[in-house]
């Protein structure tokens, strides 16, 4: 009897020292989720932002990494630059915080939001968080989906004005001078475009003149070559714009030097990739867009120019 009594006692022993293990033992399940849950490369100091590896995009000065906002719960985008990169170069920096400077102050739902800067001593780079269009660039959305009905063009080109409108309204005025395909974003689920990569931008007094020479060759007015411009020559690379998304062409792309860039714009002579362009109404539109300055319209003024007057097939299905 004494004996099946300390048997009892050892499995009883015996189970809670099994049990005791298993509790401590990690979940499976825990663990995968743990493996799985991707980890943060940063987080901002504020600890709301945080990088994930992934490059979203890079360029000359800085590079554009997916981030994401943990107060909010949203995709950001995580904005980077070297600043030893540039140390030699104090202009590029000055663009970089007058980027930050513009985007902190515009209010409009066809710019990109900046949520957050801040400098980073130690690692020497310069940190920004904007809004993040999941869908990218126009330029590379252009690429993804070959098939875009003139409407579709419509809809996107009146977006783009109603920011430069903005930007051009603003006082002070606000010329962008870099506007091409690459810096336009869009969210391709609603159709909703933004303007970003002010980092060009010039804000200019009264006079409406500016005199710094800056931009992409190919979307760049010929008075940007003289130095002496106004807001107009955003208008110019709108028209640009036009040119490449109804292509899928760059323009001038035909030409294998800025020189030669350069020489076709100040004379006047068209784009190749312009021919390419079918549309007459369309094509009308972009002549009008890259005209001489004193002949080229205003962003309002083009927003009611009889090509993008809204019909009423548009206004039923909801397209603005």
């Amino acid at each position: 009897m004494i004996n099946l009594v300390y048997i009892i006692i050892i499995i009883i022993i015996i189970i809670i020292i099994i049990k005791g293990n298993i509790c401590k033992m990690p979940s499976a399940s825990h663990e995968t989720y743990d493996q799985d849950r991707e980890a943060f490369v940063e987080v901002d100091p504020s600890g709301r932002f945080g990088r994930y590896s992934d490059l979203l995009g890079a360029g000359a000065v800085k590079k554009v990494y997916r981030g994401f906002d943990q107060e909010e719960g949203r995709d950001v985008a995580w904005n980077q630059v070297k600043l030893r990169n540039f140390s030699d170069d104090p202009t590029v920096l000055k663009r970089l915080l007058s980027e930050i400077e513009l985007l902190q102050n515009l209010e409009n739902e066809n710019i990109i939001v900046l949520y957050s800067f801040w400098m980073d001593v130690e690692n020497t780079t310069l940190n920004f968080i904007t809004e993040a269009c999941a869908s990218g660039n126009l330029r590379d959305y252009r690429k993804k989906h070959r098939r875009v009905s003139l409407k579709a063009m419509k809809n996107w080109s009146r977006q783009i004005l109603r920011g430069l409108e903005y930007l051009h309204t603003h006082e002070p005025c606000i010329i962008h001078r870099d506007l091409n395909c690459s810096n336009i974003f869009i969210n391709g689920n609603i159709g909703k475009v933004k303007i970003g990569d002010l980092g060009l931008a010039a804000v200019v007094g009264k006079n409406h003149a500016a005199h710094t020479l800056l931009g992409t060759p190919e979307y760049m007015a010929p008075e940007l070559y003289e130095e002496d411009y106004n807001e107009l020559v955003d208008i110019y690379s709108f028209g640009m714009c036009l040119v490449e998304m109804a292509t899928m062409e760059i323009p001038y792309n035909e030409c294998d030097s800025i020189a030669k860039i350069y020489r076709k714009v100040t004379s006047g002579a068209m784009p190749q990739a312009f021919n390419k362009v079918n549309d007459p109404e369309l094509k009308g539109f972009i002549e009008r867009c890259i005209g001489q300055p004193r002949a080229r319209p205003s962003a309002s003024d083009l927003l009611q120019d009889p090509f993008l007057v809204i019909t009423s097939s548009e206004e039923s299905d909801g397209s603005t």
